[in-house]
């Protein structure tokens, strides 16, 4: 395979927090625009577009706590990136850091806009949440598989320069 860049893990992943971004705002702008502040519309069994608030982090908590959701948010977002900045190369590494800045960048615009996130999808027994959650989410969870992947595994090339087993190089070797 050919190797990666840094300039190109930039650049992937600030393509991939730009489609977060929009998709986001967009999705967010089309429900308060479909649905009343505080009012709900079936979709279909088991889930509403509600067109709601959250001034806490997930599922409500730290409600009214803007400072302490800041600081937070803010360290995490500060180690994400000094943790992409120092492996920018990785394969696919730019995919979860792109939807986890992507994410919390668009919950950061509704908090600047509206003083809380605009959230609008709605299941039954789950806190209502919106795109940019789904996408920190899922991008928690691509970022924790891309991190450990070993050599030779989806997600991470080998070693460069690592001997090859068969030439009498360590197999375990990471």
């Amino acid at each position: 395979m050919a190797a990666h860049s840094r300039a190109g893990g930039w650049a992937r992943m600030a393509a991939a927090l730009a489609v977060v971004l929009a998709l986001d705002q967009i999705t967010k702008q089309i429900a308060i625009s479909a649905v009343d502040r505080g009012e709900s519309v079936n979709v279909f069994l088991g889930l509403d577009i509600t067109n709601t608030r959250n001034t806490g982090i997930a599922f409500g908590a730290l409600q009214g706590r803007g400072a302490i959701v800041a600081v937070l948010v803010g360290v995490a977002l500060t180690a994400l990136v000094a943790y992409f900045a120092a492996n920018a190369q990785r394969p696919w590494l730019w995919l979860p850091a792109g939807m986890l800045l992507g994410g919390a960048l668009g919950n950061l615009l509704d908090r600047i806009r509206e003083g809380a996130v605009i959230d609008f999808v709605d299941p039954i027994a789950w806190p209502a949440f919106n795109f940019a959650d789904a996408c920190i989410v899922v991008g928690v969870a691509v970022l924790l598989y891309v991190a450990e992947a070993r050599p030779g595994e989806p997600g991470r090339e080998p070693d460069q320069g690592a001997e090859p087993a068969a030439a009498g190089g360590d197999p375990d070797r990471r």
